[in-house]
């Protein structure tokens, strides 16, 4: 019997029978701890390996993109602790200044097909868009890694999940994400890996990958994984300065211990309902309530593409007044696009506030938070109660947040 992507990646980094639910020893190819959690990473490398230098500083960094720049004196202690431990241990720091950790990774080059990479980002397994295995974990699980360059894993089962149909415009990589987050729910994917397949995934673009891998973790999934086509393999030789890039494919006996057709003809504009993100439903059905602030940013819906669509709604008009629209690229690399070909300008004239790249308005309040009885129309990937304030928050596409803006009121952008 054939060997699932998952499988396949695993039996490259370790010296064991690759079979699911078998717990085996991996070598981590990258080992991350952001600006949440990284201080207690460093602490319990400290208490539990005294001096001693990690496994190899090379592929070790840290990554600031919770609160950044920081603006609490928790977050700015605990940054500070990181890049102390970075500078005596020889380790990368990408600071407050750079964006999101998994994204930089991506366009550094630094993950590629095939690689482990492990951190204290939940959203981490969002490396799935490239063939890659991401994987959130503890302070004390990273910080072994850190030491040893390894870690241990249960080998997951696999889910084939199979999209039928196209997308078209305005229907998005977004819209696509919550209909599968729709039909799987919190805990459809739970402990397991999903591979994605169909004529609407092939053809999505590295950004739209991003999307979609980057809520397998609302699914309940350990990561989701899009097969790399040309462009993302062209891409990733491209970073990395390396041309032996190939995609990691499944075998045709792989066994898998589901598989679930999913049917996008017809779809229409998605919204996830507070308080949960699986609570997904047509625009249609919540439109007309108004609106009060709007998010674009995060590892979901932070990307150049994601901006260009946002900017193309808003040319020549002002976002509703009354509504306050954040937008924070996910790195700075898209913050420096923005402002070379022009789209900076486009989104201040409609009145966009834009900041400094990182997570945004999905973490700790970075861009601000929502108050009693404000709704905000959020491009991220969690809308939990209290997670971005006191206020609600509905997820959209990047299309569905820039139209709404416009109007105060939700909107699908097929009305416009």
């Amino acid at each position: 019997m054939g060997n699932t992507v998952v499988e396949k990646i695993i039996s490259l980094h370790c010296q064991e029978e690759v079979v699911p639910g078998k717990v085996v020893w991996v070598d981590i190819g990258l080992r991350t701890a952001r600006d949440f959690g990284g201080a207690n990473v460093v602490e319990n490398f400290r208490r539990n390996y005294n001096e001693d230098k990690v496994a190899d500083a090379a592929k070790t960094f840290f990554t600031f993109d919770c609160v950044a720049p920081a603006n609490n004196i928790p977050y700015a202690n605990n940054q500070q602790i990181c890049r102390d431990f970075a500078y005596q241990q020889g380790i990368k720091v990408f600071d407050v200044d750079q964006g999101i950790g998994s994204h930089i990774l991506i366009d550094k080059g630094l993950c590629l097909p095939g690689c482990i990479a492990v951190g204290t980002d939940s959203h981490l397994n969002l490396l799935g868009a490239l063939g890659a295995l991401g994987q959130g974990m503890g302070d004390v699980d990273i910080a072994f890694a850190f030491k040893t360059g390894k870690t241990w894993f249960e080998v997951p089962e696999t889910i084939k999940v199979v999209v039928k149909g196209k997308l078209s415009p305005p229907v998005s990589a977004k819209d696509l994400t919550l209909a599968v987050l729709k039909r799987l729910g919190s805990k459809g994917a739970l402990g397991k890996a999903i591979e994605f397949y169909g004529e609407a995934i092939d053809s999505l673009s590295l950004d739209g990958r991003i999307t979609l891998a980057s809520m397998v973790t609302e699914m309940g999934g350990i990561v989701g994984f899009i097969t790399p086509n040309k462009e993302v393999l062209d891409y990733c030789r491209a970073r990395a300065g390396k041309e032996d890039i190939e995609a990691i494919t499944a075998d045709p006996d792989a066994h898998y211990c589901q598989t679930i057709d999913i049917d996008i003809f017809g779809l229409k504009p998605q919204i996830s309902l507070p308080y949960h993100p699986s609570k997904v439903v047509d625009v249609d059905e919540v439109e007309g309530e108004r609106v009060n602030s709007i998010f674009l940013g995060s590892c979901t819906n932070g990307r150049w593409e994601d901006f260009k669509v946002v900017a193309s709604i808003l040319k020549g008009k002002r976002v509703y007044e009354g509504v306050m629209f954040k937008a924070v690229p996910s790195t700075r690399e898209v913050y420096g696009r923005l402002l070379k070909e022009g789209l900076s300008e486009v989104l201040f004239d409609a009145g966009v506030i834009l900041t400094s790249s990182g997570c945004g308005g999905c973490a700790s309040g970075q861009v601000g938070m929502t108050g009693e009885g404000e709704v905000q129309l959020g491009t991220g990937n969690r809308n939990f109660k209290g997670k971005q304030g006191a206020g609600k928050t509905f997820l959209v596409s990047p299309a569905t947040a820039a139209v709404s803006a416009l109007y105060g009121r939700i909107t699908s952008p097929d009305k416009v």
